[in-house]
């Protein structure tokens, strides 16, 4: 007795477990379906949507026609009946009244429609309002036709004109009803083939989306979305991808940022400990002022370090908002010429405008453009000799600012990489010189936003030829 008990009981479990693990699949399944679209889903939406919205529209028209020409169906109808009526009546008349059934049986035979005779107190009340001696009434609502026997209290009656038996039924429905029927399934398939084939690219578009959008969601930055098939989709797909493009560059970029910016603070951070912990134990005064300058110097290297790599970090995010104006290209480089000696470190600095008239005119953000080129000039003065020279000039509708320096110059291979945030020369690494590499990163976005490019190339002095080009616009002031 208890070896069977705990087989039943074993067997018990094993149905509980079963039956669980069919509710747990069977909600994952449904889970599953509620978080990603279904086909037949959108084609029944549609198909419904559209072939209900179609056969309403259908039938709200013939009873808006039927309504308009109702009276001139009764009229013709009239005209056309007449001369039955009269036939029949005519008929009648020729016999004697109780010979009348007789008579009406015999005419039965030969039409395909009911004939009755029907006393007019037995006809529908607003048939008899209607009728008057010699009329005929159509009734729409009973498919009929009356027309009141002159001379006594009796009206003929014909109709129902559907057919309720007989050779006009298929498939024991009138046949105007079954050819409806027939067409309109006909056209149901038709439209649900046409409307399959429209839905289903755009099923695979949706569906497309909605993946790329889930791994982007899940943080694989790299997903994209393919080729839209269908049209409407094309501008969705393109900014998606785009949106991702940009996603990708600025994250990989904050990386880069993050990642350099935490190289870069060591240096200053450790000479600031160093210099303070020097400035406890010295034992001079002058030693003590000599280590507090060390000291500002350093904490201004990492004042601009911050400020540049936040400038950076807007110009990425494309946050900065350009205000451009028109402005005279030689007075502009005039007025900030004298603004850049502070930076030149005792180099001698001169301003070409040879190749510029003074009506020579450009559009771009002045303090911008400052900025852009104030960082060429520091870099010029980084590695320059003795020698430092601004030029400019407008060629093709593209106006070009160059700053020519006597320096080592920059190998061709490297001309590219240097405009890189954090990218500096293999030869500037023994710190003999500033910098940190985010001053022409930040050129470089600068004259994006303005259209244009920087670019590195060989100075007539035989160091650096550091150019900023942009288009122009052909205006005056």
């Amino acid at each position: 007795m208890n070896g069977s008990e705990s087989a039943a009981a074993a067997i018990r479990q094993a149905y509980q477990l079963l039956f669980s693990f069919r509710r747990r699949n069977r909600r994952r399944v449904r889970r599953g379906y509620a978080q990603r679209y279904s086909l037949l889903r959108i084609f029944s939406r549609f198909y419904l949507i559209l072939l209900g919205g179609f056969a309403l529209i259908t039938c709200l028209a013939h009873l808006f026609v039927a309504s308009i020409i109702r009276d001139v169906d009764n009229r013709y109808a009239q005209r056309f009946m007449r001369g039955t009526f009269t036939l029949i009546e005519t008929e009648l008349y020729r016999h004697e009244r109780k010979d009348w059934p007789q008579v009406m049986k015999a005419l039965n035979a030969e039409f395909s429609y009911r004939l009755r005779l029907v006393e007019r107190a037995r006809l529908p009340d607003e048939v008899r309002a209607r009728m008057k001696e010699g009329d005929i009434i159509v009734s729409r609502a009973h498919d009929e036709m009356y027309h009141a026997l002159s001379g006594n209290d009796m009206a003929l009656v014909l109709g129902p004109f559907n057919p309720v038996h007989g050779p006009e039924l298929a498939l024991g429905m009138p046949l105007r009803l079954h050819t409806r029927l027939s067409i309109w399934v006909v056209f149901g398939a038709v439209f649900a083939l046409a409307l399959f084939i429209w839905v289903r690219p755009i099923f695979r578009d949706l569906e497309d989306l909605r993946q790329t959008a889930h791994a982007l969601g899940e943080g694989r930055l790299e997903a994209r979305t393919p080729s839209a098939r269908n049209q409407i989709f094309t501008p969705l797909t393109d900014s998606l991808n785009s949106m991702a493009d940009r996603i990708q560059h600025l994250v990989v970029t904050q990386k880069e940022l993050t990642n350099a910016m935490s190289h870069e603070l060591r240096t200053p951070i450790a000479r600031l400990r160093f210099a303070g912990e020097m400035a406890c134990a010295a034992h001079t005064e002058e030693e003590r002022r000599h280590l507090v300058k060390m000291m500002k110097n350093d904490l201004d290297e990492l004042e601009y370090l911050i400020d540049a790599s936040l400038t950076y970090a807007r110009l990425e995010r494309h946050a900065l908002e350009l205000h451009p104006k028109t402005v005279h290209l030689a007075h502009w480089l005039t007025e900030e010429m004298e603004k850049l000696h502070p930076l030149l470190s005792g180099k001698t600095l001169r301003l070409d405008l040879r190749e510029l008239t003074p009506e020579q005119v450009v559009t771009l953000d002045t303090q911008q453009m400052a900025r852009a080129l104030g960082n060429l000039v520091r870099n010029a003065a980084r590695y320059a000799r003795k020698r430092i020279e601004i030029s400019a000039n407008v060629k093709n509708q593209m106006a070009s600012i160059h700053v020519d320096d006597d320096g080592i110059g920059i190998p061709e291979e490297k001309r590219k990489t240097i405009f890189a945030a954090f990218s500096r020369l293999d030869r500037a690494c023994d710190h003999t010189t500033d910098g940190y590499g985010l001053g022409l990163a930040i050129t470089r976005r600068i004259l994006t936003l303005h259209r244009g490019h920087a670019r590195a190339r060989t100075s007539p002095f035989g160091g650096a030829r550091l150019s900023l080009e942009w288009p122009v616009e052909d205006k005056r002031c």
